[in-house]
């Protein structure tokens, strides 16, 4: 009997493993198939498994034989395979050389867009019994300072009470968010690791009623270990913790708390060197969610997209996702989760900027990111900016502006903690050096031998 075509539209890779298990084959069944189809004998079962896992997709010629062997017309495959590279599942962007954590992710990311309801993405929660992974550090390292970490970030306590501390743990859970404004994720990290460690034990502890209670706080905590990761430099441990994040929220129903995950977790991999890795998050994420969200969760994926095609070199995408930001406005002061706090008309603002420096847009950029790193108050995101601001300056042939914009975000770098704002001065200086050498660039130079020793120093990259 044919199956009848999945309803929805999936992408290829989920759209192949279904209609495969409709009929009740094997991958070594399919290519088994295949190959007596098409009269080559050389297609393997590894070769489909990398089509269902979005690792690549399949030419012209295999497409056919794969609509006339399950049984479905070419234009539900052709369809599927677009939607697919709308995604940007592609080879170059689902399987990033040398890291198993960021093919974890983005296969996990595909699967829920292909089944949003969850069912076959909550993993260690889709059971009432089963329990999650222990998490990895995410960037814990000496020098945290254990005496000022949260007290029980998220934990619960026992069977016979679940949810009894919960308010408590949230509200430790808040607590670090707001040390997050004025410290780096080399401070943090370990506390967010630790935190996440006693959420989970919580869950764990807690009787099959209060697993579900918990399981927001837990998406939470996970969210914000793989961001304070981020941070630190953990490539590896931030998305580790964005995985465990996604599958908690899912399963918790948090549909928006799930898209903020991914979009949290492509802004890591843009910073990263993974630009298209980063798009197929935000676009995932935002497709997901959109209907869901509020209006500062809606922009602020938007402002994903459009930074990671940016990147990407990808610029009507990036322009389109800029322009659709603009028109949903403003955050909701009254309607967006706790967890958006931060996002505000200025925030918003500097992210506009910083993608209209990485689309060499320069003069429309700096207007918009003076006012956020002259601000005070904040000075990680005053090193981050002041790094795209610099750019921006330099784009426009005032060096020795640049120099004295990025020398200020050094120091704030400095002060913050966080080895991302390093990072991001360090792409500066790489600019810098394209440029006649001048007393400012000197100056510059001088200012960084100087401040090495003081640098927030990147945990060790994994990924």
């Amino acid at each position: 009997m044919i199956p009848s075509a999945p309803s929805g539209p999936l992408p290829l890779g989920p759209l192949l493993a279904e209609l495969r298990a409709a009929r009740g084959w094997s991958q070594q069944r399919v290519a088994a198939e295949l190959c007596a189809a098409s009269g080559v004998p050389t297609l393997t079962r590894h070769e489909v498994s990398r089509w269902e896992r979005q690792l690549r997709l399949p030419g012209d010629f295999w497409s056919a034989w794969l609509a006339t062997v399950l049984g479905v017309p070419g234009e539900l495959l052709a369809e599927a395979a677009a939607r697919s590279r709308w995604l940007g599942a592609t080879p170059a962007t689902v399987d990033p050389p040398g890291s198993r954590a960021r093919v974890a992710l983005l296969t996990l990311a595909h699967r829920w867009a292909a089944d949003p309801t969850g069912g076959t993405l909550a993993g260690p929660f889709a059971a009432r019994e089963a329990t999650p992974p222990a998490p990895t550090s995410g960037g814990d390292r000496a020098g945290a300072g254990d005496g000022h970490a949260p007290a029980d970030a998220g934990a619960g306590p026992g069977p016979a009470d679940p949810g009894r501390r919960l308010p408590a743990g949230r509200a430790a859970l808040a607590t670090l968010r707001r040390w997050d404004d004025l410290l780096g994720g080399g401070d943090l990290a370990g506390h967010g690791a630790r935190g996440l460690r006693h959420a989970v034990r919580g869950y764990r502890r807690a009787g099959p009623a209060g697993r579900r209670r918990l399981l927001p706080g837990l998406a939470e905590s996970a969210q914000l270990a793989g961001w304070l990761a981020a941070d630190a430099g953990d490539l590896t441990g931030g998305l580790v913790a964005y995985r465990l994040a996604l599958r908690a929220a899912v399963a918790a129903g948090d549909v928006p708390l799930a898209g903020h995950v991914l979009g949290s977790a492509s802004h890591l991999l843009a910073g990263a060197g993974d630009p298209a890795g980063a798009l197929v998050l935000a676009r995932i994420g935002y497709a997901t969610c959109r209907v869901a969200a509020s209006p500062g969760l809606r922009v602020l994926l938007l402002h994903r997209v459009a930074l990671a095609a940016a990147l990407d070199g990808r610029r009507a995408a990036a322009g389109r996702a800029l322009a659709d930001a603009e028109r949903v406005g403003p955050p909701d002061p009254g309607g967006e989760p706790p967890w958006l706090y931060w996002l505000d008309p200025a925030e918003l603002a500097a992210m506009t900027g910083r993608t209209l420096v990485a689309l060499g847009r320069p003069a429309a950029a700096v207007p918009l990111l003076t006012p956020v790193v002259t601000a005070r108050g904040g000075p990680r995101r005053a090193a981050v900016y002041g790094g795209w601001l610099a750019r921006g300056h330099l784009a426009l042939g005032a060096a020795p502006l640049a120099c004295a914009v990025a020398g200020e975000a050094l120091l704030d770098a400095v002060r913050s903690g966080s080895p991302r704002a390093v990072d991001q001065l360090t792409g500066f200086r790489r600019g810098l050096a394209g440029h006649p050498p001048g007393p400012a660039t000197r100056r510059h130079a001088e200012l960084v031998a100087a401040a090495r020793p003081y640098l927030p120093v990147a945990a060790h990259r994994r990924g």
